[in-house]
């Protein structure tokens, strides 16, 4: 009987030992991967309305055809304090991405939104559709002035 059971006892043991067993942690666990951030292209899945003027202060604004590099280094300089918080040229962030901005909004919409979110949001359909597609998240009203808003207009006609 003893020279069956030294036999038996180590095929147990090294079947026994074979086996890996896998700890559960209790707690929180991550794992952080590395992405590659690419630009999204800029279709937010809200209609281009050119003819749109939004609802606010501005009811025209007329764009010379060479850019004012002083306004558009005083926007700069608004848009780097307040706007890049929620917004980037080519990404969408928190808001929407903001290069050719002006080739899907009209002037007077994007300075009346930038005057005027609250109202702009109550009442227009094309902020109203934002809003929604980012996940309501509710643009400030950083109560800018009018020649303010006119320098960040400016300004992202350089984007």
């Amino acid at each position: 009987m003893r020279k069956l059971f030294i036999p038996l006892a180590l095929v147990a043991m090294i079947v026994s030992c074979g086996e890996k067993k896998e700890e559960k942690k209790e707690g929180f666990e991550m794992n952080r991967t590395k992405k590659e951030v690419k630009a999204e292209p800029v279709n937010e899945g809200v209609p281009v309305d050119m003819n749109n003027k939004g609802v606010g202060p501005i009811k025209s604004v007329k764009f010379a055809d060479a850019i004012d590099t002083e306004l558009a280094a005083k926007g700069q300089k608004t848009f780097s304090t307040i706007c890049v918080a929620c917004h980037m040229a080519e990404q969408r962030l928190i808001g929407p991405a903001l290069k050719g901005v002006f080739e899907r909004r009209s002037p007077e919409w994007v300075m009346n939104m930038i005057l005027n979110p609250d109202g702009m949001l109550k009442e227009d359909p094309i902020a109203k559709a934002l809003l929604k597609e980012y996940n309501n998240a509710v643009m400030l009203n950083q109560n800018l002035s009018e020649d303010d808003a006119r320098a960040v207009a400016e300004y992202l006609r350089t984007l």
